[in-house]
């Protein structure tokens, strides 16, 4: 550049200088500091949320929240404060999926489901033939063993409430129902297929 060049500019940059000055003296924004640290702060949303597109969104709902906020916010430290805002939208991105990931219903093809029908008639003459043989076998035994075993598979009471109602010991009812159940344990192999 020609000499004259230079010593006509130089009282040209002297006048710039305390209109640039005055202007960097101003603190930056929060939307500025957002921009210039965009790459440590998607760093900071991608750990959280774990892929790249999600970390993305979180870093344009935090940006927008710092820009767009309501108020002029001022912060001691900017980036911090930037690094808290992304961090909180990512763990809300995190807790929405979550969410949403319970009440997913997936598309189920309800034409290949395999639901049960009514049962074979096979399998109908096997639970008949059980039932009566269970029955037989229950009319076999004595009829306190028989009564305490339907009080306790049929009516639902506990050994304890078997007992008070017969006026017996505990461990007599518990015998007792280990006597019915050890005799109708061959009806089940009827059960079975084969």
């Amino acid at each position: 550049m020609p000499t004259f060049f230079r010593a006509a500019s130089a009282p040209l940059r002297m006048m710039r200088e305390p209109i640039d000055v005055a202007l960097h003296l101003s603190e930056p924004t929060l939307a500025e500091v957002f921009i210039a640290n965009r790459p440590q702060l998607l760093r900071v949303a991608r750990r959280i949320v774990r892929t790249a597109e999600l970390a993305d969104d979180v870093m344009q709902d935090a940006y927008l929240k710092i820009a767009d906020g309501p108020c002029v916010r001022k912060a001691d430290r900017p980036i911090g404060y930037c690094c808290q805002v992304v961090r909180n939208v990512a763990l809300d991105c995190c807790r929405r999926h979550t969410v949403e990931a319970s009440y997913r219903t997936f598309d189920i093809d309800v034409e290949t489901l395999d639901v049960a029908g009514p049962p074979a008639p096979d399998r109908l003459m096997r639970e008949r033939q059980a039932i009566h043989a269970i029955d037989k076998v229950l009319a076999a035994l004595p009829a306190r063993t028989r009564l305490v075993f339907e009080l306790y598979r049929l009516e639902g009471l506990t050994q304890r409430e078997i007992a008070l109602r017969l006026g017996c010991a505990l461990g007599l009812v518990n015998g007792l129902i280990a006597e019915a159940a050890q005799a109708i344990k061959e009806c089940g192999r009827l059960l079975v297929d084969d």
